[in-house]
């Protein structure tokens, strides 16, 4: 099982420690619902180190990213992040991930930490255009510094105009002392704040000094099952939950980061003008409990004669709603918004609403 530089750090804060993609992982330090709401409404560090990071770079690195990824990374300036996905060439998802463009010549893929060999393999496969495909996830610090105060923690640290990062940007500069960190603003709270990348040597410099210049804060240490939540209650997809390489970026609602124009060629494309033309059998939705319980993944969905119509893909309890929420595949013909429909718990039936999300406004 590997380590992230954090890992004693996390067990100092008496961090509850479990295996999470190969790495040993914080779940909890002082509870999921303690966690997510001091994300909420304050500021906490998530070790994220666990993520892989993925150079593409050379004269074709552009054309190479148009043609393994759904969205238009031609869009992207120097300094923009894009969410985005890689297409299996079944119609399915090998991963989603973010897009950072440097320059033309040089962009940084971020992807999830259970793909991350799985995602170098797949690029290496489709290299026709010679690009240097580079995976420097070991040697790649992440940390995720989310809330609503995370400006007024960070800007101590920095000289960056953190301000001054647009929502999906990023900049390089010095950090607590260390250069060419890049701050990145992006995450998946949905409560804002940075994402930041810098070398293994410099993580236990750089924890420290964000916990000192969050103490008047109280800034705390988050933990993955807080994440989990956290991303839920925004409807963010998890890849191996919500997403992977069965379902199709449309049937996840993905049809946004999907871009059909801007003389655009991807893999899959046919196969997704396909879907689209002759219309979608599953779509993932938003489930809110009417009646109380907990919609867990792999739970089956039914309608109100008691015939299979779906499947729970995540679920928990919403720390700010509590009430149980969760997401999941439904038969198209039953996942209008505002439908009624009924998730089996325990062998009972209960009482569900399909909503839009997120499931909370911020």
């Amino acid at each position: 099982m590997k380590s992230t530089p954090f890992t004693q750090l996390h067990l100092e804060a008496g961090a509850k420690m479990l295996p999470f993609a190969g790495f040993n992982m914080p779940i909890e330090y002082s509870g999921i619902k303690d966690e997510h709401l001091t994300v909420r409404n304050d500021v906490g560090v998530f070790d994220v180190s666990h993520m892989g990071e993925i150079w593409v770079k050379g004269p074709n690195a552009l054309n190479f990213i148009q043609k393994v990824t759904t969205n238009n990374a031609a869009r992207l300036e120097p300094g923009q992040a894009q969410y985005s996905c890689f297409p299996n060439g079944k119609g399915g998802i090998v991963d989603d991930l973010l897009v950072y463009c440097f320059d033309s010549e040089k962009y940084l893929l971020v992807v999830n930490a259970s793909n991350i060999e799985k995602d170098y393999t797949w690029l290496l496969s489709q290299n026709n255009e010679n690009v240097l495909i580079e995976n420097v996830s070991d040697e790649v610090a992440q940390l995720a510094i989310q809330g609503p105060k995370a400006t007024e923690v960070l800007q101590k640290l920095t000289s960056v105009d953190l301000g001054a990062i647009p929502y999906y940007s990023f900049k390089m500069g010095d950090f607590a002392g260390v250069n060419e960190v890049i701050i990145s603003a992006t995450g998946y709270t949905g409560s804002g704040g940075y994402e930041l990348y810098f070398g293994l040597e410099k993580a236990e410099s750089i924890w420290k000094a964000i916990f000192e210049a969050g103490k008047p804060f109280d800034i705390k240490p988050i933990g993955l099952g807080a994440r989990d939540t956290l991303r839920l209650e925004m409807g963010y997809c998890l890849y191996g939950n919500d997403i992977d390489d069965s379902t199709s970026p449309l049937e996840a609602g993905l049809g946004w980061i999907t871009k059909f124009t801007d003389h655009k060629d991807f893999i899959d494309k046919e196969i997704m003008l396909r879907l689209k033309s002759e219309g979608l059998k599953k779509q993932l939705r938003g489930l809110k409990m009417i009646d109380k319980g907990i919609p867990r993944h792999g739970y089956e969905i039914v309608d109100a004669l008691d015939r299979p119509i779906g499947v729970v893909t995540s679920g928990s309890i919403s720390p700010v709603l509590n009430i149980g929420i969760g997401m999941g595949y439904i038969h198209t013909e039953h996942s209008a918004i505002g439908s009624e429909v009924f998730i089996k718990i325990r062998n009972k039936s209960l009482k569900a609403e399909v909503v839009k999300m997120p499931f909370i406004k911020i």
